[in-house]
């Protein structure tokens, strides 16, 4: 009798963990198309899974091309997570329909133009993992993926409840201090905060024209505006080079503000850029 209470104890046990935390094989990894994602991502699963990233560091998502072997290793992924708005997306949602999760879905989109690349007349500005309200909707998409292949998971749900909460005060954070900061608009080089400005009611500002390094005309108009509101700081993204943005920088008497809009804890790197954007 002790040893079949003992045997129905360990199987209680053995059920519960299951629940809890799905159990995962060497071949169940994720792939993220950008790193930010894969920021996302470890919030919900934590290190249940290997989350592979397509992107390299300080690589521009915008011109990047899928190698063969990237191709080859998707197909063995239990899923793919992706923006849905990059170029070299459109090849994952043709090629893995079935296994790639367009986290974009649900988002209103914003029109922009990004690279060499563009959709429509006007293009489709795909940074919306800027803007934690975007973000919401992201997280959203990637649990209801995670959940339909491990719907008794309660660690999972736990985890994208926490993230949540963590989003929604994010949120907050971002909307009270821009509209208690006497800031307007921001300088930036190339226009990567498109849906933050548009859901925090602050301006943004590029330097790069269309996709393009801009022509002297749009650079004076910039010198000009900038001078008579005593612009003090222009943002630069780690991924282009900073030529222009130096010629514009010493010409009003501003500082250049690198910032990473692709680093991997988006939480805490849309708080850093709020902060530095909002500062007097």
């Amino acid at each position: 009798m002790l040893r079949l209470i003992t045997a129905l104890c360990l199987f209680m046990v053995m059920m519960l963990s299951s629940c809890s935390a799905p159990q995962t094989s060497d071949k169940d990894s994720l792939y993220v198309s950008i790193l930010p994602l894969r920021g996302l991502l470890h919030e919900i699963v934590g290190d249940d899974f290997e989350v592979k990233v397509l992107v390299p560091p300080c690589a521009n998502p915008e011109t990047f091309e899928l190698s063969a072997r990237q191709l080859a290793d998707l197909h063995r992924s239990r899923l793919v997570f992706g923006v849905g708005l990059i170029p070299f997306e459109e090849s994952l949602l043709a090629q893995l329909k079935e296994t790639t999760i367009n986290l974009s879905h649900g988002i209103p989109l914003l029109e922009g133009v990004c690279g060499h690349v563009h959709r429509g007349a006007h293009g489709t500005d795909p940074h919306i993992w800027t803007s934690p309200k975007a973000l919401k909707i992201m997280a959203e998409n990637a649990f209801d993926a995670i959940r339909k292949i491990y719907p008794d998971s309660v660690k999972y749900a736990q985890n994208y409840a926490r993230l949540n909460q963590k989003l929604e005060e994010l949120d907050q954070y971002v909307a009270e201090r821009i509209a208690s900061s006497e800031v307007r608009y921001f300088i930036i080089y190339h226009p990567a905060l498109t849906y933050y400005a548009e859901d925090y009611g602050i301006e943004q500002r590029s330097i790069e024209f269309e996709g393009k390094e801009p022509s002297a005309r749009h650079i004076a108009g910039i010198i000009r505006q900038a001078r008579e509101d005593h612009v003090d700081r222009i943002f630069c993204q780690i991924q282009f080079p900073q030529t222009t943005v130096e010629i514009i920088a010493s010409d009003i008497g501003a500082q250049i503000v690198t910032i990473d809009p692709l680093a991997e804890d988006i939480l805490a790197n849309i708080r850093r850029i709020t902060d530095l954007i909002t500062e007097q």
